[in-house]
């Protein structure tokens, strides 16, 4: 290995943001804060499909097409997601891929992940506000969003609601404004 390629390594692995490169949605390499954020050995990583890192196969499935027509577009795209630990935790973190391959975009990707932290705009989310707030910038309804966590729709209401007035808007649509949720940016 030449000199500039170690660098490059030493580089890659010691980024202070989750980075992974993947063929297909298999995961091709990543450094060592992508599998410490997510709870695993990268070693355990390597190889494996990036379905295990989503909480169901549903959601997996769901987010595979979603920047699709950014990345044939303009080779990149960028959002905010819900990954799951090796221990199921949920982590909330900003996603941004850029393909080396328009024409077949998931072909070669290159990913960053960013943990969000749990407090913006001074006020702390909790949670089920997370989880909420995510199922919501999904265009999720309060009852399909209660089926997914196993609650009901009137507690996702008023999740909902405490959100409002925490963050002093008056709807849905201005708190995913708020939070940019709602607007995937490239």
């Amino acid at each position: 290995m030449d000199d500039f390629t170690r660098k490059m390594a030493q580089a890659f692995d010691a980024a202070p943001i989750g980075m992974a490169v993947s063929h297909h949605r298999v995961l091709d390499m990543c450094n060592t804060s992508f599998a410490e954020m997510l709870g695993y050995d990268r070693a355990n990583l390597l190889g494996q499909s990036f379905r295990i890192l989503y909480p169901s196969h549903a959601e997996f499935d769901r987010v595979r097409d979603i920047g699709l027509k950014a990345m044939e577009e303009n080779g990149s795209y960028s959002d905010e997601r819900m990954m799951r630990r090796k221990d199921g935790v949920p982590v909330w973190c900003r996603f941004r891929a850029r393909t080396l391959t328009p024409d077949d975009p998931l072909a070669h990707l290159i990913m960053s992940f960013a943990p969000i932290r749990d407090q913006l705009d001074g006020a702390q989310l909790t949670k089920r506000e997370r989880e909420v707030l995510s199922g919501l910038s999904r265009g999720l309804t309060s009852k399909e969003i209660g089926r997914e966590l196993g609650l009901s729709p009137r507690t996702i209401e008023d999740v909902r609601a405490r959100l409002l007035r925490k963050f002093e808007v008056k709807n849905t649509s201005e708190l995913l404004s708020r939070m940019s949720y709602a607007r995937p940016t490239n």
